[in-house]
């Protein structure tokens, strides 16, 4: 029951801290190119990186990494507002600016991820 709470109260503070993160970069970049989504998606690849290499390495908890990874990190990322991002960027003609994106959404969240891990490991 502690692990079932602490990955819903963990993955409500991802929500907030997507939220707000959110706000901040959109306050500040007012381009068409979606940032904040993928700025928060780097950020919580790396972070997802690094507690898979503690988590592997035995030095994260099996019940707190899933309140970490599955509830704060999962309730952060967000692929899927993401690839929505993509479709609406299409559906203005902005192809190319979707492709890049696109691509950017899906390559650099993996990079990270692997520097993450790099850096615990």
């Amino acid at each position: 029951m502690f692990v079932f709470l602490g990955v819903c109260i963990c993955g409500g503070l991802g929500a907030v801290s997507r939220f707000v993160l959110d706000t901040a970069v959109k306050l500040v970049w007012k381009n068409a190119f979606p940032l904040s989504t993928l700025v928060i998606n780097i950020i919580a690849s790396f972070l997802a990186g690094m507690a898979g290499a503690a988590a592997a390495s035995s030095a994260f908890p099996d019940p707190w990494h899933l309140m970490a990874v599955t509830g704060f990190l999962g309730g952060l990322s967000t692929f899927s507002t993401a690839i929505n991002e993509v479709v609406t960027l299409g559906r203005k003609q902005r192809l190319s600016m979707a492709g890049y994106y696109l691509i950017a959404c899906i390559i650099v969240p993996v990079i990270c991820a692997a520097l993450g891990w790099q850096l615990i490991a």
